[in-house]
C-alpha cells in the first residue's frame, strides 16, 4: 500500500519483497542509487533489523533516508531515532503525511547538496 502511494505520487519505487536479509537491503540500494529507504516492518523485529540495515548502510558509504513503518511500539521510536531511522510511521498514519514527509525531506537533503 506505501509503495503504490509513494509511486502515485510519483516516487520512483523499487520493491524488493519480502524477507529480504539487512545485507541485501543495503546492496539493493547501493545498486538502484537510491536516495531513502522505506522499510515496513510487521515481525516485531523492527529492533533488529533497522539498526541492522542502518549500519550495513553506513559500511557500504549510503548516505539514504532511512524510515520506516508498522506495528512499532512508542518507546521503541526513540531508540529507533537514535540508530539512524530519521522518522517512524505507525499504522493509520495517513499515506498523504507519509509522501509529503518524503517530499520535503529529499527536498531538503537535495538543496543542502546543492549549498
Amino acid at each position: 500500500m506505501i509503495a503504490r502511494a509513494l509511486r502515485e505520487a510519483g516516487f520512483e519505487v523499487i520493491y524488493t519483497g519480502l524477507h529480504q536479509t539487512p545485507d541485501q537491503i543495503a546492496e539493493t540500494v547501493i545498486q538502484e542509487d537510491a536516495d531513502a529507504v522505506g522499510l515496513s516492518i510487521l515481525s516485531g523485529a523492527h529492533m533488529t533489523l533497522c539498526p541492522k540495515i542502518v549500519e550495513e548502510l553506513v559500511q557500504r558509504g549510503a548516505e539514504v533516508l532511512v524510515f520506516a513503518g508498522g506495528i512499532i511500539p512508542d518507546a521503541d521510536i526513540p531508540k529507533l531515532k537514535e540508530a539512524g531511522v530519521v522518522e517512524i510511521f505507525t499504522p493509520g498514519a495517513p499515506l498523504g503525511d507519509i509522501t509529503a514527509w518524503l517530499e520535503t525531506e529529499l527536498d531538503s537533503r537535495e538543496a543542502e547538496l546543492q549549498g
